[in-house]
């Protein structure tokens, strides 16, 4: 009979979680995923497969955690305009407050691995359309409530959003905060 686990999983995937975010796929050493959990490499093995498993364990909390933020934020009272650009500069702030501009981890995977691993291109096409999913039923009640007009394509338009998004994310880790907040007004203005 092997020893009990002395550690909590949803832990341990939210530490690797940081550490793949930070460093990216092939970035990140089963070393450093032992350093960064504190659990010996073995008992990483063990109790979540390989790093790949990890990190697709990882890649699917951070989807969790981005889409229930993402839901949460966009739900929140004010015009569909208002929540758009709170969203968007949320997540700009985030980028460039952290210790390390590392950006999004759905958009450091496609550009890591989109397109040449199939099972990583789906799961960050997967996070996208829901985010997509989500912008385009605000645009659709700013519509209904009247402060978006109506002729604006939702769908068409949460693309749109969607491409900024990353365009953001991946801007944050070299500019500064007044030319991306200058993009995300740029980016509004179809609303």
């Amino acid at each position: 009979m092997g020893r009990p686990k002395n550690f909590e999983p949803d832990v341990v995937i939210a530490q690797a979680m940081e550490t793949f975010w930070t460093n990216g796929y092939a970035g990140t050493s089963p070393a450093e995923l032992a350093e960064a959990t504190g659990v010996a490499k073995g008992s990483l093995y063990h109790a979540f497969g390989s790093k790949r498993d990890l990190f697709d364990k990882a890649l699917a909390l951070y989807d969790r955690a981005g889409s229930e933020m993402t839901e949460e934020f966009l739900a929140r009272p004010g015009t569909a305009k208002e929540r758009i650009r709170a969203y968007l500069k949320l997540l700009v702030e985030a980028d460039l407050d952290g210790p390390v501009r590392r950006g999004c981890l759905a958009v450091n995977t496609a550009l890591e691995l989109g397109g040449r691993d199939e099972e990583a291109t789906r799961a960050v096409r997967r996070m996208q359309e829901r985010t997509i999913q989500l912008l385009t039923a605000r645009i659709e009640q700013g519509k209904r409530d009247g402060d978006v007009a109506p002729e604006v394509d939702a769908g068409t338009q949460a693309h749109f959003l969607m491409n900024t998004i990353v365009g953001l994310r991946v801007m944050a880790r070299t500019f500064d905060g007044p030319t991306l907040h200058q993009i995300i007004e740029t980016a509004l203005t179809g609303l």
